[in-house]
């Protein structure tokens, strides 16, 4: 066996580059490319292996490193966790930057390799710059803080440890019950270090998800209470898009009658307009979805992880005798809410579970009355979305003009406050992977990276953002990335004055307005922002709107136009949809000297009364 004298970092990247993955039957390399700023713990070191490297292992830079990793996060679920991209920094604040975007990765179960520098393994120049020390333990640097957030960590401290990481690291990238974050943190002198790598370190491999069927004890007694169940629902999380199975989750509704609700995660797994597709689920679910939802003796739960959001805090699932089938990829899943746990590949197990039930089809009734529910919503759903004379538009009539604009391949991309719950009620997809919305983590400024990741995934369709005021302050820097890429993305800002959508919950629980929006919050001078120059200052084209038929004069118009363009619109804090939806626990407190939040306790209460946490 020949070897080959490499650095470290040249190691890393020409085996990350001999890394291939098949899509439709094609080959096609498994990482999308490396984003990278680069700083003195990284750019003498990765920094001269990644320019050398050139097409083989694209380099994208950013603005932001957090941003970065949300990019690389979009781009991951957009292709079905089929692909992935490698971020790195340097040591210390770039480096920790990234560890937002790791939880991201991790909530979502989305592959994502970050390649944050570290401190010298020698030690010689210790403490370098920007380095953390922990006077007890000397080992510890601030990548530590990615071990939390990452399903591997390592940190390589000599050339060869690569030859064990790297390996451990592709593995779980590529794992679908594992998949998530993998962190190795390059020590920086050892990313230059040399050593003789022997060449089977670079032979191409392909990676193919792996497709395991359930344990055949867990398929009886699963398809036992598919039999039994007088009024089965299914709840479509993300992990039928992972696992590629939206044709079959179809087929399988069809087949036997059983209605079809849809997480955050999930949404688009079904066509909208399927007469089975009752829409979103829970607590910010679609009035159709929530009432099978309570009424359901069975909830066959596919891909999800049944979070607070989905199941209305414990307390949708509402039936004395209900029962819940976990089928999941992860057993750790796959067993919550006391669950019959089905493991396996969501693909595979619909389909077996669909030959052992032969022609059997839910009671007529259940399924008839749940494609009837679907109207009534559906009207409530025009009516919302329809133009309004209002001086300023509710988020669900701005909604509506995006819905009317978009094409059937258009991807709408959100994250934080307000717009997912309206998004997931009211928002239709042309085509599956059509809804992009980040709520596992809902990370605010996540919406324009993660679009500009999407499109990078999908170059061929368009990328619609939505986001409000406060998302955009937040974190607008990859606006001018997306000029810089030529990567075309409409930028949809609803300018509320403040985070809207918690001043609501403030409310809504009792409290008084208070440091929300910006009219709330301490100022002596009310800030005046022109978010629309802002967009023209990093490169885009920036729009300031009034009203909705100006706003769908500008959607028009993006239609029209190369480069991202930015639509800025005004829009009432108050305004929520109030139809659809499930309660949420929001602790109150259980003291106050407000009637206000007294009152609001006595009802969450009542409400907890409602949750079942022993099933």
């Amino acid at each position: 066996m020949g070897t080959i004298r490499l650095t470290m970092a040249q190691a890393l990247v020409r085996a990350l580059a001999a890394q291939k993955t098949e899509i439709d039957g094609v080959e096609t390399p498994l990482f999308g490319g490396v984003w990278a700023i680069f700083g003195h713990g990284n750019v003498a070191g990765l920094g001269e292996a990644l320019a050398a490297a050139g097409d083989a292992l694209p380099t994208f830079r950013g603005m932001n490193e957090q941003a970065m990793g949300l990019a690389a996060c979009a781009y991951a679920k957009t292709t079905r966790r089929r692909r992935m991209m490698a971020v790195t920094s340097s040591i210390g604040p770039g480096a920790t930057n990234m560890v937002t975007a790791a939880a991201v990765a991790h909530v979502n179960r989305l592959p994502v390799l970050f390649l944050p520098g570290d401190v010298f393994a020698s030690r010689r120049p210790d403490p370098v710059l920007q380095q953390i020390e922990v006077f007890a333990d000397a080992t510890v640097s601030a990548n530590d803080c990615f071990r939390p957030v990452s399903r591997y960590f390592d940190r390589i401290a000599r050339p060869e440890q690569l030859l064990a990481a790297l390996p451990r690291a592709l593995a779980v990238l590529t794992d679908p019950a594992e998949c998530g974050p993998v962190t190795l943190a390059l020590c920086q002198d050892t990313q230059a270090e040399a050593f003789d790598f022997p060449e089977s370190f670079f032979t191409p491999r392909l990676w193919v998800p792996r497709r395991p069927p359930p344990d055949a004890r867990e398929l009886r007694a699963a398809v036992t209470a598919i039999k039994a169940a007088s009024a089965p629902l299914i709840v479509a999380g993300g992990g039928v898009h992972y696992a590629d199975a939206t044709r079959t989750l179809r087929r399988f509704a069809e087949d036997h009658g059983i209605p079809v609700a849809e997480t955050q995660a999930g949404k688009s797994a079904m066509p909208h307009d399927h007469p089975l597709n009752l829409g979103a689920i829970g607590v910010t679910g679609t009035a159709p979805a929530n009432a099978a939802a309570e009424a359901a003796d069975l909830v066959i739960a596919v891909g999800t992880r049944l979070g607070d959001f989905t199941t209305g805090s414990r307390a949708l699932f509402g039936h004395p005798g209900r029962r819940i089938i976990g089928l999941n990829i992860q057993p750790f899943d796959a067993a919550k809410h006391f669950a019959l746990p089905l493991v396996g590949d969501a693909d595979v197990t619909l389909t077996l579970i669909s030959s052992h039930l032969d022609n059997r089809r839910a009671p007529a009734a259940w399924t008839e009355a749940a494609i009837a529910s679907r109207a009534p919503w559906h009207a409530t759903v025009a009516a919302v979305t329809a133009p309004g004379n209002a001086e300023l538009p509710s988020d669900a009539q701005v909604i509506g003009a995006v819905q009317r604009a978009a094409g059937p391949g258009t991807i709408v991309v959100g994250a934080a406050g307000g717009l997912p719950g309206e998004l997931h009620k009211l928002w239709n997809p042309g085509a599956a992977g059509g809804y992009h919305l980040e709520y596992g983590y809902s990370t605010m400024g996540y919406e324009i990276a993660g679009a500009l990741g999407v499109k990078m995934a999908a170059p061929e369709r368009d990328v619609v953002v939505m986001l409000g005021d406060g998302s955009w302050l937040m974190m607008n820097s990859e606006i001018a990335t997306s000029v810089m890429l030529g990567l075309k993305l409409t930028v949809v800002v609803l300018d509320n004055g403040g985070f809207g959508c918690i001043d609501r919950l403030q409310r809504a629980s009792g409290g008084e307005s208070f440091n929300n929006l910006l009219a709330t919050a301490r100022h002596s001078v009310m800030p005046q922002f022109d978010f629309a120059a802002q967009a023209v200052g990093l490169g885009a084209i920036g729009v300031q709107v009034a009203g909705i038929a100006e706003l769908e004069h500008a959607l028009a118009v993006a239609k029209t136009v190369t480069r991202t363009i930015v639509i800025v619109l005004r829009t009432d804090p108050a305004a929520s949809t109030a139809a659809g939806g499930h309660w949420w626990d929001v602790g109150i407190p259980e003291v106050s000297s407000r009637a206000e939040v007294r009152a609001a306790r006595d009802g969450y209460e009542a409400a907890r009364r409602q949750q079942r946490l022993g099933d």
